[in-house]
């Protein structure tokens, strides 16, 4: 039980949360990079990786996972 604790804690990277966190808002691939001082690809990046670490085909499937979870919040 302790390390599936653990594990959920910490399944995003700062970054990653981040940016969930701006696409929640309804913020495009654009505003989130030019909030967080990144590059569209590099958004891109991140949410593709969230999506692997989640075993989704979507951002918002990716979204209503994470949030099940606890990772964000709306």
């Amino acid at each position: 039980m302790k390390g599936s604790d653990h594990k959920s804690k910490f399944l995003l990277t700062n970054r990653e949360r981040e940016v969930f966190e701006l696409l929640v808002q309804d913020k495009t691939t654009k505003d989130i990079a030019q909030q967080l001082f990144i590059s569209e690809k590099t958004v891109r990046n991140h949410i593709s990786n969230v999506m692997q670490k989640l075993n989704v085909k979507g951002r918002s499937q990716a979204v209503v996972e994470l949030i099940k979870l606890g990772e964000i919040t709306i």
